[in-house]
């Protein structure tokens, strides 16, 4: 349960103002069709951090087990730093926006995910709960409802969620966050 938990906390905190969120807020308006815009999240979400849980414990095999923790809680420090840079909107929206809301939520999605912070702290999750395949079932599972959290209520909310939001509040606290999780990671160790 810690797994799912953490995870889930986590990514919702971290995705907060993030570009995906923002590419959330710019589908909802061009389709207004909330509900497969969300599916096309949860699809985009659930491969793309399969993949990213599956090379955590991947990594989490093959680097020496002393190096773990602390690579894991250098990760989360420099996760919570890169939240306190503000994200650049990506060019690939125009390309894919024609294939309707489904198929341009998947692909795009999947795309921003990559090498953002939300899949990084993902690989990282899944190294740090590296127990067996139902701890990382959990990892995938809570990143995933963690990116459901953030974006769903601004897929049927929009823009008005949006300017009530104080987006570098959140940032703050999610950097805070994932120091707190880097410290109880380097406090955690033998």
């Amino acid at each position: 349960m810690e797994a799912f938990l953490s995870s889930t906390f986590a990514v919702a905190i971290a995705e907060v103002g993030d570009k995906t969120q923002l590419l959330a807020l710019f589908l909802a308006a061009r389709y207004g069709r909330p509900y497969i815009i969300s599916l096309g999240v949860l699809v985009a979400t659930l491969v793309n951090h399969a993949l990213s849980a599956w090379l955590g414990t991947v990594l989490a095999d093959v680097i020496p087990a002393e190096w773990i923790r602390w690579i894991i809680a250098g990760s989360f420090f420099a996760i919570g730093l890169w939240l306190l840079i503000p994200d650049k909107e990506d060019d690939n929206m125009g390309r894919f926006a024609n294939y309707g809301p489904f198929v341009a939520t998947l692909v795009l999605f999947f795309l921003a995910e990559i090498g953002d912070k939300t899949q990084i702290a993902t690989v990282i999750l899944a190294a740090k709960y590296n127990a067996d395949i139902w701890m990382t079932c959990a990892v995938i599972a809570g990143t995933t409802f963690g990116m459901l959290l953030a974006n769903v209520p601004v897929i049927f909310a929009g823009k008005w969620l949006m300017d009530k939001l104080p987006l570098g509040l959140a940032h703050k606290a999610a950097c805070i966050l994932f120091i707190l999780l880097g410290i109880v990671t380097l406090v955690g160790m033998d």
